[in-house]
């Protein structure tokens, strides 16, 4: 195994446990959660080079840019901006890497516990279902690139975000840096710990994976995907396309056979 995926986020992070003061667009402390987060992926990539991982690409996967591109390790290659590139450009890029690792995550929507909890947009979403099943951002991208054969096979970030990636995937390797007390608390580990456990996490997850490989997360199509909203103009919004059910005042519903065009409806 040589290369690997690693896509990030931000509201996993040890010592980010606000919304308003260090994730959003405007927050005063953005730059400093970004460097964190920083720190934390970097400390996953030393993980994986001392492993003998030689091929890194990385996706910035919060909304408004979640890394502190300077301080980015060097041994990464890093996909960003925003809006993002088409699934048609993006899909053939990442689907030639061996592994996935997820760094930086967090609870999906309505774990009470679970610090910043949220699935997708946390001002506009109340929660997402796939074949009746409610999932999260682990599993969004887990199916997705599942699909394509990719496996996940780390996670790090909050409590509640490992014990999700856990159930979806027995065989991942976590690294919880935060505990989550309520969804604007947390208990953080420092972040010399917090780094400490991720490198020796993603090394682990390595070896496991050479001598027991994870498999990619498929589920049996076909597919239904529902999503309900805070705001029914939110809801308003999604069921104007064509292929849209709309179930209720807040909730729309989409059909697919297949799970990649369905999973970020």
């Amino acid at each position: 195994m040589k290369s690997a995926f690693i896509v990030t986020d931000l509201e996993g992070t040890a010592g980010v446990t606000s919304f308003t003061g260090q994730t959003r667009p405007d927050a005063r402390y953005l730059d400093r959660s970004r460097r964190l987060a920083t720190a934390e992926l970097n400390a996953a990539v030393e993980g994986l080079v001392e492993r003998g991982v030689e091929d890194i690409l990385v996706l910035d996967g919060h909304g408004c840019e979640g890394l502190w591109y300077e301080d980015v390790h060097p041994a990464v290659k890093l996909v960003h901006g925003r809006p993002h590139a088409p699934h048609s450009v993006l899909d053939p890029i990442v689907d030639r890497y061996e592994v996935g690792l997820i760094i930086g995550q967090h609870a999906m929507a309505g774990v009470r516990s679970g610090n910043m909890n949220h699935t997708q947009n946390s001002q506009l979403i109340d929660y997402i279902k796939i074949n009746g099943e409610v999932v999260g951002e682990i599993a969004q991208w887990a199916l997705y690139y599942g699909a394509a054969g990719l496996p996940f096979i780390f996670l790090s970030g909050e409590t509640d975000a490992c014990a999700e990636a856990a159930k979806l995937i027995p065989q991942i390797e976590t690294a919880a840096v935060k505990q989550g007390l309520s969804r604007n608390s947390a208990i953080s580990l420092s972040p010399q710990e917090a780094r400490r456990l991720i490198r020796e996490g993603a090394g682990r997850a390595v070896d496991r994976h050479r001598e027991a490989p994870v498999g990619p997360t498929v589920w049996p199509g076909p597919f239904v995907l529902e999503k309900r909203f805070f705001y029914t103009d939110a809801a308003d919004a999604a069921a104007d396309a064509p292929d849209a059910e709309r179930v209720d005042a807040q909730t729309v519903r989409f059909r697919s056979a297949d799970v990649r065009p369905l999973v970020y409806r």
